[in-house]
């Protein structure tokens, strides 16, 4: 009987260490899970309906996707210390917060500029964006290296080894016959420029319109190839940044124009599909991707800019 009570003594002295503990990584196990949905809730928000149907969603089940993603890792134990684990969960709960708040804020500022987009509201005051006047004018934002892969199937598993995803319409395109890879090794460099940027007018333009201006610039389109290597050279890519590729549109098996799209919506990286039509048009504020033209492109690549 004195035995089990010295236990039963033990076992009340470290109740309120382990209650503490327990409280702790329920708290954090919570907010992980809030703050993934809210990650991912962000990200969808951020696609256009064309994006979305690529990745098989639709925007009603934005809420139930981000839910499940939410659910999907593991609770790992946090072997913290008692005393620094408070101070640590104190911080979380208003880091916690802001970044609901930023969330919310970004879902909708997008939903605001697609509405807008729509109703084809008149005009927004001009822009901060200093247009340029040639390529020269553009600095030189990332060097890639292209030819590294002898066919698409190793493309793809490179992409599958680095965690990156690929949309239903931007796989279906790497499948194309008119999908290519460089049969020499070598590096491109490339710029990144806003449609603003380019110097064009208004709210939006049309892709015609855009590809005209930046070859007018000096600038050249991009084999379709930059795109699934940009996305596996491009791994720090920041959240909420999408990247269209200026190049020449690739038809599905159905026959729709697509050109893709390198972005961080915030879910994970990932290479996606958009409408690629001559009169598909584009926000003020994309950023296109384009290659200036040097002698250390490969032949392909100097081909199209040409």
């Amino acid at each position: 009987m004195s035995a089990f009570n010295g236990v039963a003594q033990v076992r009340r002295t470290a109740t309120p260490v382990q209650q503490v503990t327990s409280l702790f990584l329920r708290v954090w196990s919570a907010w992980q899970k809030h703050r993934r949905r809210l990650k991912v809730q962000a990200a969808l928000c951020a696609l256009s309906e064309r994006e979305l149907m690529d990745i098989g969603a639709t925007r009603a089940e934005i809420d139930y996707i981000a839910l499940q993603q939410g659910r999907a890792r593991p609770d790992r134990p946090a072997p913290w210390r008692i005393g620094s684990a408070l101070a640590i969960l104190l911080l979380v709960n208003l880091f916690g917060l802001i970044s609901a708040d930023r969330t919310e804020a970004q879902c909708s500022a997008q939903d605001v500029l697609r509405r807008r987009l729509a109703v084809k509201v008149d005009p927004p005051a001009p822009r901060s964006e200093i247009p340029v006047s040639s390529a020269a004018d553009i600095l030189a934002w990332k060097t890639i290296r292209i030819g590294t892969f002898t066919d698409t199937f190793a493309l793809r598993s490179a992409m599958s080894a680095m965690g990156c995803g690929v949309g239903n319409a931007a796989d279906e395109i790497l499948a194309r016959p008119a999908f290519t890879l460089s049969r020499e090794k070598a590096e491109v460099e490339l710029v990144a420029v806003s449609v603003a940027e380019l110097g064009l007018r208004g709210e939006t333009s049309s892709l015609r319109e855009i590809y005209a201006r930046a070859q007018q610039l000096g600038l050249a389109l991009a084999p379709a190839e930059i795109a699934p290597q940009l996305r596996l050279q491009y791994l720090d890519q920041p959240i909420g940044e999408f990247l269209t590729i200026g190049m020449e549109p690739i038809g599905t098996w159905a026959g729709e124009a697509v050109v893709l799209t390198v972005a961080n919506g915030g879910a994970g990286l990932i290479l996606i599909g958009q409408d690629g039509r001559e009169d598909a048009q584009i926000s003020a504020i994309s950023r296109f991707v384009f290659v200036r033209p040097g002698a250390s492109m490969a032949p392909e690549a100097a081909a199209m800019a040409r």
